[in-house]
C-alpha cells in the first residue's frame, strides 16, 4: 500500500468518526454514561452522603415484597402474551397470504392499532371494560353479573393482555406477511404435485423457512411487553390492581419516592435478565438456522 493510499484510507477514516461522533456522543450521554451512573448506584446508599454497601440492595430487593409481586406479575404477562401473539399473527398472516377472495383488503386495517394514539386507545379500554362499560352492560342482557370492574379485579391481567394483542398484532402480522412472500411459490406447487395437505405445506416448508422472521417477531413481541407499562399506566394508575402490577411500576414509584438505590438494582436486574434471554435465543435461533 502506497503513502498516497494510506493517507487517502486514514482521511475516510477520521471522515466516517467526525459523520458518527453526534450518534456516539448522544449514545454515551444519554445511554453509556447514565448507566455506569445507575450501576455506581447499585452498590450505595444515600442520595447526599453516598455510603458504599455492597451486595445490600439485591439482598433487601429480594427481600421486597412489592418486588417479588412485580417480577412474578411482569414474568406472568410475558408468559401469557408473547407465546399467544406470536401464534395469533401467524395464523392470521397465513389467512391474509391465503387465495381466499376479499381477504387481502384486510391488510391495511392491521396497522391501525399501531397509528391509534395510547390515549385514545385507553380511552376506549374504559368504555368497554368499566364498572358501568359496554361489556358490563352485554353481560346484564345476557342474564349474567354485569357489576365487575374489570381493570380493577382479579381479570385485570386478561384485560392488558388483550391490550397488548390489539395493540402489538399487526406489526407481527405485516412482518411474517413478509417473511410469507420470500418463500418461492415453486416449493408449495412441488409438494402439492407430491400429494402434500396444507398442513404438511405448513409444517415442512412455510415454518422452516419462517425461523428467521419468527425469530425476529419473538424479539420484537418480547421488547413490546416490557413498553406495555405506558398503557397499564394510563389505564389503572401508579398503583393499580395486585394482578397488573409490574417491575415498571415498580421502577416508577421508586423513582417519585426518590429511591434510586433501589431503582437501579431492579432496573440493572432486569437489564441482565433480558440479556442473558436474548443469548440464549440467539443461540438457539443460530442453531435452527443451521439445521434449515
Amino acid at each position: 500500500m502506497t503513502v498516497l493510499q494510506t493517507k487517502l484510507k486514514t482521511r475516510q477514516s477520521m471522515a466516517g468518526f467526525i459523520f458518527a461522533l453526534p450518534s456516539l456522543a448522544g449514545f454515551a450521554l444519554f445511554f453509556a454514561i447514565p448507566f455506569a451512573i445507575s450501576i455506581y448506584y447499585c452498590f450505595t446508599q444515600g442520595i447526599g452522603g453516598v455510603e458504599f454497601v455492597g451486595f445490600q440492595n439485591f439482598i433487601d430487593l429480594f427481600h421486597s415484597n412489592s418486588f417479588l409481586l412485580a417480577s412474578k406479575n411482569t414474568i406472568i404477562f410475558n408468559a401469557i402474551s408473547v407465546p399467544a401473539i406470536i401464534i395469533l399473527s401467524f395464523l392470521l398472516s397465513l389467512l391474509l397470504n391465503s387465495r381466499i377472495k376479499g381477504l387481502p383488503v384486510f391488510r391495511s386495517f392491521f396497522i391501525l392499532p399501531l397509528v391509534i394514539p395510547v390515549a385514545s386507545v385507553i380511552l376506549v379500554w374504559n368504555i368497554l371494560f368499566n364498572e358501568f362499560g359496554v361489556i358490563n352492560n352485554i353481560l346484564i342482557k345476557f342474564g349474567f353479573a354485569g357489576n365487575i370492574d374489570w381493570i380493577k379485579s382479579d381479570q385485570s391481567m386478561w384485560v392488558l393482555v388483550l391490550l397488548y394483542l390489539w395493540k402489538n398484532c399487526g406489526y407481527n402480522v405485516i412482518l411474517f406477511l413478509a417473511g410469507l412472500s420470500n418463500i418461492p411459490k415453486e416449493y408449495y406447487e412441488s409438494a402439492r404435485m407430491d400429494g402434500a395437505g396444507p398442513l404438511a405445506c405448513i409444517k415442512n416448508i412455510t415454518i422452516p423457512f419462517l425461523i428467521p422472521t419468527g425469530f425476529f417477531v419473538l424479539m420484537m413481541s418480547i421488547v413490546n411487553s416490557f413498553k406495555v407499562f405506558r398503557e397499564a399506566y394510563l389505564l389503572a394508575g401508579s398503583y393499580p390492581s395486585l394482578k397488573i402490577y409490574m417491575l415498571q411500576h415498580f421502577m416508577n414509584n421508586n423513582f417519585m419516592n426518590l429511591s434510586y438505590q433501589r431503582l437501579t438494582t431492579a432496573a440493572l436486574i432486569m437489564a441482565v435478565v433480558i440479556a442473558l434471554l436474548v443469548f440464549v435465543l440467539f443461540r438457539i435461533e443460530a442453531r435452527f438456522g443451521r439445521s434449515i
